[in-house]
């Protein structure tokens, strides 16, 4: 795919990618979600999750109608994100630079914050059982669960590995936990990365992150290398990585796919030793682990996961499949062609968030349409990127609105690339303002 031209209602890929560096492209892009009467509606919403899909869909319900009662429900007191926890580990943002508060949700839009965890849903009685005690009623619940890792998928690896050999799939400690072994990694070794298995969270995320830590390694450990173990013989951005790799880091990056037996099956944690399919052993200074994922295990509480492992949802609404006035927004939901990725937990959540505040006040649903675009860095002045825009199709299905995304173009000048590395930090500062407001 190249730079699309075509315009769809008025909206290009240039246009759209190009308007991401401005907050208020994030926000027109909503879903409809600001749609409301703003008179005094009976309701009282219970958000589970404060990352990109819980803490937009708490603020877009409360500006759809400011009367509905919401409670959001986050253990952390600060958030930090998936997006750009790479360009800490390449040293382009300090860790505090991807933490994000609920200050503005407090304060401006009166949503009551709790941080503790919730610990059962009872779908029949309408109720959240926290862990602090307290039992929450609701006539509409909204999850963003994020990912659970499947520990033991690969033979060795699980909670007590993961302290070991990180996956930092989720951002946080395990963020930190890998940025410190990076950083004692003697110049000259070996950092593995397990890449994971379609599905999964953010699928450029991997091979950003290769990059990221060559790109640390170049600028303080130049004798290192990166390998990255794959399961897959293809992945997102494929060609736009491989040809920023060969520029900025040569044979400094090492990609084995599938069928060239980079499929890891057992993990020795404790040796930082990983073992493929057809036995090939493979010793790390440093062995990042992404496993196998599925919904957050909250989900599997609420009984509204599959035999996938993640949670069927109406398209039109984003509304459990499985249970009544349960709505799952996010890296849980099987949403596809739409990516699991923190920009379409935003787009979805605003979706939610309308239809919840429609349904409280016996209006139907808007129509939904849904973005993404996502960015990623190969160096500091170096991005490239992907957009779609979904909508649903005659049989109520998310498709992609062909034309209307697309992938940064192949062949591109330097200024270009710069363009959307400067772009990348645009998009991430207006959609962080977007869900959460201020940093913390």
């Amino acid at each position: 795919m190249v730079d699309k031209q075509q315009a769809v209602g008025g909206l290009t890929r240039r246009n759209l990618v190009k308007g991401m560096g401005a907050a208020g492209a994030v926000t027109a892009l909503s879903g409809c979600a600001t749609i409301g009467r703003n008179r005094r509606v009976d309701g009282r919403v219970v958000v589970i999750g404060g990352g990109f899909g819980g803490a937009t869909a708490a603020k877009y319900i409360k500006r759809a109608n400011p009367y509905i009662d919401v409670t959001l429900i986050e253990p952390a007191q600060t958030f930090y994100t998936c997006p750009f926890s790479n360009l800490y580990l390449g040293g382009i943002r300090q860790f505090n630079e991807i933490g994000h508060g609920y200050d503005e949700l407090r304060n401006d839009y009166g949503v009551t914050v709790i941080h503790t965890m919730a610990e059962d849903v009872d779908p029949v009685a309408h109720t959240v059982q926290l862990a602090n005690g307290q039992s929450l009623e609701y006539d509409r619940l909204v999850m963003s669960p994020g990912i659970d890792m499947r520990w033991n998928a690969i033979e060795g690896y699980d909670e007590a590995a993961a302290e070991l050999a990180p996956h930092a799939w989720k951002a946080g400690t395990q963020t930190q936990i890998l940025k410190r072994q990076l950083e004692m990694m003697p110049n000259g070794g070996l950092y593995i990365m397990v890449a994971p298995p379609n599905p999964y969270r953010c699928p450029p995320g991997p091979y950003e992150r290769a990059s990221m830590v060559a790109h640390y390694f170049s600028q303080r450990k130049p004798r290192s290398k990166v390998l990255i173990l794959d399961p897959k013989d293809a992945f997102s951005k494929q060609g736009l990585f491989t040809d920023g790799w060969q520029q900025y880091y040569g044979d400094n990056i090492e990609w084995v796919g599938l069928s060239n037996d980079g499929r890891v099956t057992r993990v020795d944690a404790a040796r930082r030793e990983v073992e493929t399919e057809f036995g090939t052993r493979h010793q790390a200074n440093v062995l990042n682990v992404i496993p196998p994922q599925k919904a957050g295990w909250i989900a599997d509480r609420a009984g509204v996961t599959d035999a996938s492992g993640w949670v069927p949802v109406k398209a039109a609404t984003f509304e459990s499949q499985l249970a009544d006035d349960i709505f799952v927004v996010g890296d849980a939901t099987v949403a596809a062609p739409m990516p699991k990725s923190g920009f379409c937990a935003n787009s979805q959540a605003k979706v939610a968030a309308a239809a919840i505040a429609a349904s409280l006040d016996s209006r139907d649903a808007p129509r939904p349409y849904f973005t993404n675009t996502c960015y990623s860095l190969i160096a500091p002045d170096y991005g490239i990127s992907v957009a779609g825009i979904y909508n649903l199709n005659s049989d109520g299905l998310i498709q992609e609105v062909a034309g209307a995304g697309g992938l940064s173009p192949r062949e591109a000048p330097a200024s270009l690339r710069a363009a959307e590395a400067q772009h990348a930090h645009g998009w991430y500062d207006a959609i962080c303002q977007d869900t959460w407001g201020t940093r913390a």
